[in-house]
């Protein structure tokens, strides 16, 4: 699913200004942007997300238009079918993991009920191996098992892309290299593409295929790596 940008973005607090101007197309399945704070990371995640609404330009994904200035397109985040997992985790206090999973399938503002028993909610605290926590409540959680319920939520609408901004940022050293094995892993299984914003240059080798560097506001530069699972296709030909 190919990732078509070309956007210009313009910030304004007081006095300072801000300048967002990325244009990439992608066919990847892992994009990593990576770029020290103040960069536009995030800035150009909520762009995609269409958390913020660019001032020129467009964003494509695959054969749906998420934006386009020139032809007045702007979808609502809902009708971008995008999962977005929030570098705090965003969980919701006052639910359960469970509830907290099945957020995004309920209709409207109503909080999903308790007790209530969904298919696709159990799907996924099978996979990420919340079963036994799924009626605790996210003060009750460890970093790692928030983060899992985070993923399990953005996931369980079936988006067609998932964006996640600093994911592993909250997590110890040896939390962050297990959970990105547990996303490298977790992707090639369930081929959803994801477009990862980070600041650590580790996570972007371990994670990345393209991937891009981010700079006050512009692309500096950008490659494409093969992953683990090319490596060993090509390894097989060779």
């Amino acid at each position: 699913m190919e990732l078509d940008v070309d956007i210009r973005k313009t910030l304004q607090a007081g006095a300072r200004q801000f300048h967002l101007q990325v244009q990439v197309r992608s066919n990847s399945k892992r994009i990593v942007i990576v770029g020290p704070s103040g960069a536009g990371k995030s800035v150009l995640l909520k762009t995609i997300v269409g958390l913020i609404k660019p001032d020129q330009g467009h964003i494509r994904l695959g054969k749906n238009t998420l934006f386009d200035a020139q032809a007045r397109i702007n979808l609502t985040p809902q009708a971008r079918q995008l999962g977005y997992l929030f570098q705090d985790y965003a969980l919701f206090p006052h639910l359960t993991v469970r509830q907290n999973i099945g957020f995004s399938l309920a209709r409207g503002w109503r909080n999903p009920p308790q007790q209530q028993r969904l298919s696709q909610v159990d799907y996924w605290l099978e996979t990420f191996e919340l079963q036994a926590l799924a009626d605790q409540f996210p003060v009750e959680l460890s970093g790692g098992q928030r983060q899992r319920t985070a993923l399990a939520r953005a996931l369980v609408a079936e988006p067609q892309a998932l964006l996640l901004d600093e994911p592993f940022a909250a997590l110890d050293a040896d939390l962050r290299t297990k959970m990105r094995a547990d996303l490298a892993a977790l992707q090639q299984r369930i081929a959803v593409p994801i477009i990862l914003i980070t600041h650590d240059a580790e996570d972007a080798r371990a994670l990345g295929e393209h991937i891009l560097h981010l700079q006050n506001g512009q692309l500096t530069n950008q490659y494409v790596q093969q992953s683990d699972e090319q490596k060993m296709t090509n390894d097989g030909l060779n």
